[in-house]
């Protein structure tokens, strides 16, 4: 436990969660269930126990190192990683790997995005202990493999290989694919050997320095330059000048798909990645009608299969709307049927 790091990604700007989600305050400092909690804010309670406070990192923007600090007050103001600008996961895993291995040069690392939801905290600390366990004895990369319900198209999916003798839940990847056509993904899911790519990695900080030294040098000699200024005064400055000059590229195509001790394990613990209105609408509580709100007043007459999510209004009264997103925040109200959401970022410039 002592010797476990989490890493939490938290940069994202939430855009198709408009307008719950802005550019000031996206959606992962967002009370989005209804539950008192924002979702980083939940990101960072499922890994008690898994490791301490202090071992807890937050790569973000810039413009959001004050919200990360009122909202974990647990996490030290020295473990919020301020991004200059945006660079993809792969830069944002560079820089806080780098940081963690001129202290903790033995460190076992989990990597999670901000902005997931997991119903079953029990069995994701479970799986998340055995991937750890596995990690420290070997130099492996592991990736969490969703099992898939549905076939979904709004995901990448990991291939499953041969499983370890020695461990039967684990198995080695055969393949990442892209989002699927809907004919791809229902033989995905008849195929049952596909599931869902979770973006949830573990590693030790030794394998994924030296993966990404092998796999993308340009960018392992960025965070080279920086290293003897981390933890200094001069860090800042330093990130400042030289993390623009990072390539934008995902840890994907920058490691996953390349290094080659890459196995992934299969896990079901009510897992959702938020990523729309629709997923939200899936995961809330619905009414006789199918209508999921979250809202302090809101009355509903002939209407069904709606999302409701006006927390600040004092009350809202809907008539004859059937598979529609109601939501407002700060005086911006959005009505759009959910079948269109994903115009919403059109909708939102």
């Amino acid at each position: 436990m002592q010797n476990t790091h989490v890493v939490i990604m938290a940069g994202g700007i939430g855009s198709r969660f408009w307008p719950m989600s802005t550019s000031s305050c996206p959606k992962q400092f967002i009370d989005v269930m209804g539950c008192g909690k924002s979702l980083i804010q939940l990101t960072a309670d499922r890994f008690a126990g898994v490791c301490p406070p202090e071992n807890i990192w937050v790569v973000t923007s810039e413009k959001y190192t004050s919200l990360v600090h009122e909202q974990l007050p647990q996490v030290p103001e020295c473990n919020v990683l301020a991004e200059p600008c945006q660079r993809n996961t792969a830069p944002c895993i560079a820089y806080v790997s780098w940081k963690i291995k001129k202290r903790f040069p033995e460190a076992n690392i989990v990597v999670t995005p901000s902005d997931q939801l997991v119903m079953d905290t029990v069995e994701f600390q479970r799986v998340i202990a055995k991937a750890l366990t596995f990690t420290e004895q070997s130099n492996a990369i592991v990736t969490l493999g969703m099992k898939p319900s549905r076939p979904e198209t709004g995901y990448g999916y990991i291939a499953a290989g041969e499983g370890l003798l020695r461990d039967k839940e684990i198995f080695h990847v055969e393949a990442f694919k892209e989002k699927p056509d809907r004919t791809t993904a229902e033989q995905y899911l008849a195929e049952g050997h596909f599931f869902w790519n979770a973006g949830i990695f573990v590693w030790n900080v030794k394998t994924i320095s030296t993966a990404l030294r092998v796999h993308v040098p340009a960018l392992a000699q960025v965070f080279d330059r920086i290293y003897p200024d981390l933890y200094t005064e001069r860090e800042a400055e330093m990130i400042s000048k030289s993390f623009p000059s990072c390539e934008n590229i995902s840890i994907d195509y920058a490691v996953m798909e390349k290094a080659g001790e890459i196995y992934v394990l299969p896990a079901e613990f009510g897992w959702s990645d938020l990523g729309t209105w629709g997923a939200l609408h899936g995961l809330l509580p619905q009414d006789e009608a199918g209508n999921s709100v979250v809202a302090p007043e809101v009355k509903l007459y002939e209407s069904k299969n709606c999302m409701v999510h006006t927390p600040q209004a004092r009350k809202v009264v809907i008539q004859g709307l059937d598979g529609y997103i109601v939501a407002e925040k700060d005086g911006v109200l959005l009505i759009c049927k959910l079948e269109e959401e994903q115009r919403i970022k059109e909708f939102s410039k």
